[in-house]
């Protein structure tokens, strides 16, 4: 047989109250005892939250650490400085936008898809419960009422029974399994708040780029009503015969052409205004958000130390709290090749009722300790040992990653950040440039110095540059929430609940038929 399991150990005794009842009181004393004394012992390796390397400071910017500091950190992870300039948890109010906030705060009330992650979470949660209830008995009950007749006689037998079964955590299978879900009760709270701010962080771009495209309708509205006015100086030239037909065709194009760019902007507004519906939990047809221009420029972005990062993403905690629920599974797996112990009890009435059912002579009980070792299984218990190895291996290596990616994110952020400020400058000189070119293009070709296609070339140049500045500052904005974003959004992993909150949270009673947690 590949896999069979031989009891060590057994002891069983039926005996009458009178006879057994201190013998009972005995073994239950020394069950507890026994429980006791090994529920320290635990195999399998004890979790060490994996190194990373963590640098001092950031590429593109931020704080340099002092060594003492950055020799602190290195040891694990520490409470995090104070920021008096970051917003807590409500990251989107450095925009200082009232519709942005409502918008934002919608997100926790009607999206669905975090309504199934915090239903996510909950599942969690009773995982925990669920592997916590191993470390106490079982105990059913199995009441019963028979009625016979033989030879001409009718018998009633009542039984009225129970029975209790308790596996010991000898060497912390139970324990072992236990930590690990709470280990994923954790990565998946924090998954809960990784889903929340990614969620936050799109609403804000959606949001961000709508504005975008009413200020770029405005600068195209201008723009069409200076291209009238050059329509206008154009037909008077032609009816003074100083100016070809041409002149007034090509006018008249550019307006027309511009006019149809500031028509396609409806729908590309319509378009983020139905994806910030969609993020908010609503039909598209429930919101409508008024026209108003993007922001001159975005706000300053607190970014605090390189190590400080480990403590404010929800994706690196999340990481870290899979490698501890895969290195808490390897404990369960070399608990399999120690050997599991079981007391297991009964008692009741069980007889006729004819007597007397509580009578001495219906009661009956019994009381037994039994113990299984597998002696032979195929090398199934060493495979599922190298798998929770190569799992916790994986982990390990994802956590890394993940960690690799935050400070990368960062470090495109800041950059980000940096290099298109400068870029702006720039290109608002650029505009002011170019509209002084506009200017003078046209004042000539009224003196009849100028041919209209250097005042055309002008003008597209101004109306290119307009909307090149205008996508600058957009992307400084986006730049901004993925900056805040790479930064865990003021998130902070003492957000996480606690191993003893999961282990202690009350859940109900299985009375038959699905409870609601929050009824």
């Amino acid at each position: 047989m590949s896999d069979f399991r031989r009891p060590i150990g057994p002891a069983r005794a039926s005996r009458s109250p009178a006879q057994g009842g201190a013998r009972a009181g005995a073994l239950r004393v020394t069950a507890i005892l026994l429980a006791t004394t090994v529920s320290g012992c635990m195999v399998g390796p004890d979790y060490a939250r994996p190194s990373v390397e963590t640098p001092l400071a950031f590429k593109e910017g931020g704080t340099r650490e002092d060594s003492a500091a950055y020799v602190a950190s290195r040891k694990g992870w520490r409470p995090a400085a104070p920021n008096d300039g970051a917003e807590r948890g409500d990251w989107w109010r450095v925009f200082r936008d009232p519709t942005l906030d409502r918008l934002i705060r919608l997100v926790d009330v009607d999206n669905q898809s975090l309504r199934a992650q915090v239903a996510a979470y909950e599942q969690a949660r009773a995982f925990v419960a669920q592997a916590r209830a191993a470390l106490f008995p079982t105990v059913t009950g199995a009441p019963n009422v028979s009625r016979s007749r033989s030879l001409g006689i009718e018998r009633t037998n009542v039984s009225l029974q129970g029975q209790a079964s308790w596996e010991l955590d000898l060497f912390g299978r139970i324990r072992r399994n236990i930590e690990s879900e709470v280990a994923t009760a954790q990565a998946s709270a924090a998954e809960l708040a990784l889903v929340r701010l990614t969620l936050q962080s799109e609403v804000a771009i959606n949001y961000l780029t709508l504005r975008y495209q009413d200020s770029l309708q405005r600068v195209l509205n201008e723009n069409i009503e200076g291209y009238k006015k050059s329509l206008a100086i154009t037909e008077n030239q032609y009816n003074a015969g100083v100016a070809a037909r041409s002149d007034v065709i090509t006018a008249q194009t550019q307006l027309q052409t511009t006019q149809a760019q500031a028509i396609a902007i409806g729908l590309q507004r319509a378009t983020f205004e139905h994806a910030i519906a969609l993020l908010v939990g609503r039909p598209p047809s429930e919101l409508s958000l008024p026209v108003a221009p993007l922001a001159a420029r975005p706000p300053a972005v607190p970014v605090g130390i390189p190590s400080t990062l480990l403590e404010r993403r929800p994706d690196v905690a999340q990481a870290e709290r899979t490698v501890q629920a895969q290195s808490e599974q390897i404990g369960v797996a070399v608990a399999a090749f120690y050997p599991t112990v079981t007391l297991s009890a009964s008692g009741g009435i069980s007889g006729s009722p004819a007597n007397g059912l509580f009578s001495a002579v219906n009661q009956v009980w019994s009381v037994a300790a039994a113990g299984t070792e597998v002696f032979y299984d195929g090398g199934a218990r060493a495979a599922a040992l190298r798998i929770t190895r190569a799992a916790y291996d994986a982990s390990v290596a994802s956590y890394r990653q993940t960690v690799l990616t935050a400070f990368s994110e960062v470090e495109n952020g800041l950059a980000g950040v940096r290099i298109l400020a400068r870029q702006q400058v720039a290109q608002d000189e650029a505009v002011s440039s170019a509209r002084r070119a506009v200017e003078i293009t046209l004042n000539e070709y009224r003196a009849g110095t100028q041919n209209f296609t250097t005042v055309v070339t002008a003008q597209a140049l101004a109306l290119n540059n307009e909307v090149v500045a205008l996508q600058i500052r957009l992307n400084r904005f986006t730049t901004a929430v993925s900056l805040i974003r790479a930064l865990g959004g003021g998130w902070d992993v003492r957000s996480l609940p606690s191993g003893d909150e999961l282990k202690n949270a009350r859940l109900p009673v299985d009375s038959g038929q699905a409870v609601r947690t929050d009824e």
